[in-house]
């Protein structure tokens, strides 16, 4: 379950001021990285991927879901969030996001339960709030162990 995935070592909580979209990423995948899930050149495919095809990760309000295809430098399936305390925009200022997840993916089928479970937390309206209103990593655990 997606829970399993968002721990105290993949949950961050930054500013967020000064932080560009790519900034943005680069940071909320850093948990992934520092854990073995991905490479660097992963970070990289997902902002290509974005500057290719546009803000297609904001997947609801102030909410990002940074992804690319499988790659080599997958070696696990991962999952990170990152909260910030003001909005970045993805690409322009009609996206603006607070929550950047990042999601890793091994294959095209290892990755379908995370989604499941986390699009589970984010299309409850309740807990959505819950989690942009969260000040700390314990709130923001809580709300996915709810």
């Amino acid at each position: 379950m997606a829970v399993s995935y968002l721990t105290p070592a993949t949950v961050q909580l930054a500013d967020g001021q000064g932080l560009d979209w790519t900034g943005a990423i680069k940071l909320a995948a850093q948990p992934l990285i520092d854990n073995h899930s991905i490479g660097a050149d992963y970070v990289q495919s997902m902002i290509d991927v974005v500057k290719k095809q546009g803000p297609y990760i904001n997947i609801g309000a102030e909410i990002a879901l940074a992804h690319s295809r499988p790659s080599e430098s997958v070696k696990k399936v991962g999952l990170s969030l990152l909260k910030l305390t003001h909005d970045v925009n993805l690409v322009d200022d009609q996206h603006p996001v607070k929550l950047w997840f990042v999601l890793a993916a091994t294959d095209d089928h290892s990755h379908l339960e995370v989604i499941k479970q986390l699009t589970q937390v984010l299309m409850d309206p309740d807990k959505n709030k819950q989690l942009l209103e969260a000040t700390t990593k314990e709130q923001i655990l809580a709300v996915f162990n709810q």
